[in-house]
């Protein structure tokens, strides 16, 4: 396995997410070391010189501006990783928490921060070995840090705390103490500075907006795929996917997605057996289509855009600035996750619309006014529902979506004596966006499967795309043949979207 240098600078999402998986493991940049170890010289500095500075030898939040004796900064910084690690709630996924902790380490390795190269080289070190502290979900409110679930992921560290271990036949629990030994890691007590840096930041948020990101990247390719699917399968115009149209209104991801649809209809031969029909216009789950997935398209750009800058950023507090001889440590609000909370909420949102045109496509294609089939795609029409019930889940999905695309961003509540009077909820919200793509997946693939089995119904080849598509739809689900029950086609379905494969097939 190659190795990922963690440097503080270049880390990429897909680069953060192999190394959480396995399949790469990370490595300390030998820069960020230097960087490391130049800061944690000023820190040491400020200690020796008695100098009152917030962060290193006072207390924290609204106890700022309490000293902290010299005796006592180890203890401080243990009583801070314990008390706030009171996380509640489900437990993260430890693949999540992995993920958490490369952002974590990437974040210290730009060398801002105080904090000792050997702290980093622990964390990746059980990155490496697959040791996953265990974090209860909530607790973070998406400023100051996500203190709660970084606060659970330091005790590790400590020795203390329970850890899930990746082993060959799964995860297995034990106390982190001896998953730390089973793979010849060592705890560390953390000297000044270094528990704040640990748990001052924004590295849950990042973790869960780089995986919504990914997932909805597979996801608006297949609502394009769907799209093109579908309109095969009532026999839709082509015309509104004309570059001409697009061109006119160059809003770049519309054009993509125009683009990939018509890419996806080229060659139809159903196209050519009803140029001749009454119809003028098909509604605008069809004719809207780049309209309406485009803009998840830009919006997937910024926001891949903003987290790359994320990740490789210094968002602990305070940060320690060494210019040879001068150390300044500057307290500002760099661990505030208001953009990734933005984006969370835009993406919650994006999420509920591609799947609300989604599920106006299924019911076009179950609607014989304008498939021309048999209602619900049954066979025996009456004795038999057909695809009917698979409309209702898709929309039973958008409900949920509905209630996840309202904001969290507008649930601020102050705290720390009102020192902290205004959070992001960005925790909240970027996990709440990553269920969102789960529940969009099951209504993108519950519109393949009744477009695939429309197509079935039909004597004329669709575009080669959706050709292409179609054979891939009946490896996971077979054609009608009477009611059945559909739950497990309809689930490994949408799995796969998740997965990539569809958008493997096309390179």
């Amino acid at each position: 396995m190659a190795d990922v240098e963690i440097d503080g600078h270049s880390l990429t999402i897909e680069g953060a997410i192999s190394v959480a998986n396995g399949n790469n493991t990370a490595l300390l940049a030998k820069s960020a070391r230097r960087r490391m170890e130049e800061s944690r010289k000023g820190v040491e500095q400020i200690i020796d010189s008695g100098e009152v500075v917030y962060g290193i030898n006072t207390g924290f939040g609204a106890m700022s501006s309490v000293r902290i004796g010299g005796d006592d900064l180890e203890q401080l910084q243990s009583n801070l990783i314990k008390s706030h690690a009171c996380g509640v709630g489900d437990l993260m996924d430890p693949n999540h928490v992995l993920l958490m902790m490369v952002f974590r380490a990437n974040s210290l390795a730009r060398g801002v921060s105080g904090i000792r190269p050997k702290i980093v080289d622990l964390l990746l070190g059980m990155v490496n070995h697959g040791i996953a502290p265990i974090i209860p979900r909530i607790g973070s409110l998406g400023a100051s840090g996500d203190l709660a679930p970084l606060s659970h992921m330091s005790l590790a560290i400590l020795g203390e705390g329970e850890s899930m271990v990746r082993k060959e036949s799964g995860w297995v629990t034990m106390s982190s103490i001896d998953a730390l030994h089973s793979v010849g890691l060592e705890p560390t007590e953390l000297a000044a500075k270094e528990g704040l840096s640990l748990i001052n930041g924004t590295s849950q948020m990042c973790a869960y907006l780089a995986l919504t990101i990914l997932n909805l990247e597979k996801l608006v390719f297949a609502a394009d795929s769907c799209a093109a699917t579908s309109l095969e399968a009532i026999k839709g115009s082509h015309s509104p996917f004309d570059p001409r149209i697009h061109d006119n209104r160059p809003q770049s991801g519309q054009a993509i997605s125009a683009a990939r649809i018509s890419a996806f209809l080229k060659g139809s031969k159903i196209k050519i057996s009803h140029e001749d029909c009454n119809r003028v216009q098909d509604a605008y789950c069809f004719r809207c289509a780049p309209q309406v997935h485009g803009p998840v398209i830009d919006l997937l750009t910024e926001t891949r855009r903003m987290l790359e800058i994320e990740i490789n950023s210094a968002t602990d507090n305070p940060l320690v600035f060494v210019d040879g001889e001068d150390v300044d440590v500057i307290s500002g609000g760099n661990f505030h996750g208001q953009n990734l909370a933005l984006a969370s909420d835009s993406i919650a949102i994006a999420c509920h619309e591609l799947a609300c045109i989604s599920e106006r496509r299924i019911n076009q294609v179950l609607d014989p006014q304008w498939s021309g089939q048999i209602p619900f795609l049954a066979q025996n029409e009456g004795l038999e529902s057909g695809y009917m019930i698979v409309q209702y889940v898709a929309a039973a999905c958008i409900a949920e979506l509905h209630l996840l695309a309202n904001p969290v961003t507008t649930s601020n509540i102050p705290v720390s004596m009102g020192k902290e009077d205004h959070v992001s909820m960005g925790a909240t919200g970027t996990f709440r966006s990553l269920q969102s793509t789960a529940l969009l997946s099951q209504v993108l693939a519950n519109e393949l499967i009744c477009g695939t089995e429309a197509l079935d119904r039909i004597p004329h080849k669709p575009g080669g795309g959706v050709a292409e598509i179609h054979i891939w739809v009946r490896k996971f689900v077979d054609q009608y043949d009477g009611d059945s029950v559909m739950s497990k086609e309809c689930t490994t379905l949408s799995n796969q979207l998740l997965d990539g494969s569809l958008q493997e097939i096309f390179g």
